[in-house]
């Protein structure tokens, strides 16, 4: 991607009707569960940011038909056996998701592979895959400290485990998951925490042997044929819905309709932050899709304004990829905003604690951090800055978002990065901004 810069100026309100791109999190499930299947899938609406295509470009090297059009993506299954050893690495690009998820299927293949990534994903840990995959069998190689790239023997199959998540983790929980497709026996994931559960709704949808418990998971293998998902609209992204939704909470008189969005009630944590915080997301036309709820939300600026709150435990781990647009509008609230139980986010396209403080620092605003948490006091009047986003998506849309209530003119350091997950971001931020 070419290095750019945005300038974002100040905005009175934000008004208007958006739809996000693609769910990030079930473009990727419905990809890889679409090319195990019998039969062609189109999935409408794919994710049109860079991860979603790093997930299609790994299955098209590992022999599965795809196309591409304005409409659809179209997969043809090969089916649980029909993978074919790639001629190269695999890359993965940015996609830490694209990385662990896929990583389940690698380990049970009869051929060996090799997926890496850029220099940003070669930083992150996948130990915590690695392990929960050796156990059941596989043969794993990785860089130092178990670090990208990862090289796949071939497996000479796998067995089932029991395995208790030390850190919750929807990717590793949907890694060993997949694994167990292929594995003799009952394998069983218990959760600290609930997690995304997009792999279980969607394996459920299409005739796997899964059934699930509260916090525990158990999927039966070797699975028979999977069914297609044939004609498949991916919902819209809730996460990238978010950046529009505490744009709205922020500004008075902001009305926002964020059009055909995933309510799922494991993705859903921001609408009860930002309805404890003073603001009142509405939900409307809400449809049952695969196994997901899908709908309508509808959000106006604050009256008379916003209170404060803590985020921890199984909402933080829920609210993960939110903090950043989160921490943002802490700025505008009463009391401010507390994250705790968020040391997941230094293990990100960036650390995004640091990042999110140093920003916030930029532009005037005062923070404190730890391991493992980040404060940010209410009240507070940003500036206009220029934004290091360190080359993460979300830290660039979310200051994007900041800026909308500085004084002066702000400038987003390598704004292009926003492509990652939102590539029309900045185009319906400027449409949706009254000046």
């Amino acid at each position: 991607m070419q290095n750019s810069e945005r300038t974002v100026q100040p905005a009175i309100r934000v008004e208007g009707a958006v739809r996000p791109p693609g769910d990030k999190s079930i473009s990727h499930r419905a990809a890889m569960l679409a090319a195990l299947g019998d039969g062609v899938s189109k999935l409408a609406n794919y994710c049109t940011g860079a991860d979603g295509q790093s997930t299609l470009a790994c299955l098209e090297q590992l022999g599965v038909a795809i196309q591409r059009n304005e409409e659809a993506v179209e997969v043809a299954g090969a089916g649980l056996e029909g993978f074919r050893a790639p001629g190269a690495p695999l890359d993965a690009g940015n996609s830490g998701s694209t990385m662990r998820m896929l990583s389940g299927l690698l380990a049970a293949q009869p051929f060996s592979s090799v997926i890496g990534g850029d220099a940003s994903l070669a930083r992150r840990p996948m130990a915590r895959i690695i392990e929960p995959l050796c156990r059941m069998g596989a043969r794993i190689a990785a860089a130092d400290g178990g670090k990208p790239p990862l090289a796949f023997s071939a497996a000479g199959g796998l067995h089932s485990i029991e395995y208790r998540l030390p850190v919750a983790s929807a990717q590793v929980k949907s890694a060993i998951l997949l694994a167990g497709l292929f594995a003799d026996g009952a394998t069983r994931v218990i959760e600290p925490i609930p997690t995304r559960d997009h792999t279980e709704l969607m394996l459920q949808h299409l005739g796997a042997p899964l059934e699930q418990r509260g916090r525990e998971v158990e999927i039966r293998g070797p699975a028979g044929a999977l069914k297609a998902l044939g004609e498949f609209r991916v919902p819209g992204d809730p996460s990238s819905a978010a950046f529009f939704l505490c744009a709205a909470a922020a500004l008075p008189g902001s009305e926002v309709i964020i059009e055909e969005v995933l309510l799922n009630p494991r993705r859903s944590a921001l609408l009860d932050v930002l309805a404890r915080l003073g603001a009142q997301p509405h939900m409307m036309a809400v449809e049952e899709r695969a196994g997901e709820l899908v709908g309508t939300l509808q959000i106006h600026g604050p009256k008379p304004g916003l209170s404060g709150t803590q985020v921890a435990g199984a909402e933080a781990a829920a609210l993960i990829d939110e903090v950043p647009v989160l921490a943002v509008l802490a700025t505008r609230t009463r009391q401010g905003v507390r994250f705790d139980d968020v040391a997941e986010l230094r293990v990100k396209e960036s650390d995004r604690i640091e990042t999110i403080a140093a920003n916030l620092r930029a532009m005037g605003a005062s923070c404190e951090t730890g391991p493992s948490w980040l404060h940010v006091p209410g009240q507070q009047r940003l500036r206009g800055a220029r934004i290091a986003t360190q080359g993460d998506h979300r830290i660039a849309m979310a200051f994007a978002v900041a800026a909308l209530w500085a004084e002066g003119e702000t400038v987003i350091e390598g704004a292009e990065c926003a492509g990652v997950s939102y590539p029309g971001f900045f185009a319906d931020l400027d449409r949706l901004a009254g000046r």
